[in-house]
C-alpha cells in the first residue's frame, strides 16, 4: 500500500534522525528498525551517516545491535552496508522460488535472492550481529509445505531468524492472510528444521495504520 504513494524523494541523515529525536519518548527507546516506507539501501550514504551518528560515542552512543536495517535485497547496498556498519541486517524474502518471488518483488529480476544469500553466507559475521528474513504469508501462495522445504534448503548454513509477517488487508488486493493456525503450523515446521522462526505481532490494523496504510489513506483524501 505504501508503494502506491510513488517515489517522493530521499531523506537526508538529518531527516532520518529527526524521526527518532522528535519522539517524546525517544530517550526510552530500546530498538530501532529502518523499514517500511522506502528502501534504506537505495539511500545508502545518508543511512550510513545516520547510523554513524546513532552509534558513535560523540553521537547518541547506541549499540549497533539495537539497530536493524531492512532491504528488499539490493546487492551493492548490502555489500557496502555489511562492510561499513555493524548493525543487524533484515532481508525481505517472501518466497524461496525465483519465479514466484519475481511476481511479488520485481527486484528479483536484477538482484536475485540466491546472490544475496551468497553474500551473506560468505560474510564473516561476529557472534552479536544478526541476519533475519522477513516473510509475509499469503494464503494459498507461499504458505505450503513445499515452501517450508525450500526455505530450509536455501538457508542451509546461514545462522538466521525468519520473521513471519501477517498480510494486512489492502483495498483492491487479491491477496489474503492465512488463518492463525496455518501461520502457527508454518512457524513450527520451520523451527523443527532448525530455523529460528517467530511471528511478528501486528499493530495498527484496527485504524488502518499498519504498513503505511494510514499515510496513504490521508494522502488519497488530499
Amino acid at each position: 500500500m505504501t508503494g502506491k504513494q510513488g517515489f517522493q524523494g530521499n531523506l537526508s541523515s538529518n531527516e532520518i534522525l529527526n524521526q527518532f529525536r522528535s519522539l517524546p519518548e525517544f530517550s526510552k527507546l530500546t530498538n530501532m528498525v529502518y523499514m517500511g516506507m522506502g528502501e534504506p539501501l537505495d539511500n545508502i550514504n545518508e543511512v550510513l551517516k545516520s547510523l554513524e551518528i546513532l552509534t558513535s560515542e560523540w553521537g547518541y552512543g547506541w549499540s549497533p545491535t539495537r539497530i536493524t536495517v531492512s532491504t528488499v535485497g539490493l546487492i551493492s547496498g548490502i555489500k557496502e552496508f555489511l562492510e561499513k556498519s555493524r548493525c543487524h541486517l533484515a532481508v525481505s524474502l517472501h518466497s524461496p522460488f525465483d519465479k514466484e518471488r519475481r511476481r511479488l518483488m520485481p527486484i528479483q529480476r536484477t538482484n536475485t535472492v540466491m546472490e544475496v544469500l551468497d553474500i551473506i553466507r560468505n560474510f564473516d559475521f561476529n557472534n552479536q550481529r544478526r541476519v533475519s528474513f522477513e516473510y509475509i504469508l499469503f494464503r494459498g501462495m507461499n504458505d505450503t509445505p513445499l515452501h517450508i522445504k525450500e526455505l530450509a534448503k536455501i538457508l542451509n548454513g546461514i545462522k538466521c531468524r525468519i520473521n513471519l509477517v501477517r498480510f494486512h488487508p489492502v483495498p483492491g488486493s487479491h491477496f489474503h492472510s492465512p488463518d492463525e493456525q496455518t501461520t502457527i503450523n508454518f512457524k513450527d515446521a520451520l523451527n523443527k528444521k532448525g530455523i529460528l522462526t517467530t511471528i511478528r505481532a501486528s499493530r495498527g490494523v484496527d485504524i488502518k495504520a499498519a504498513c503505511g496504510l494510514l499515510s496513504t489513506l490521508e494522502q488519497n483524501k488530499s
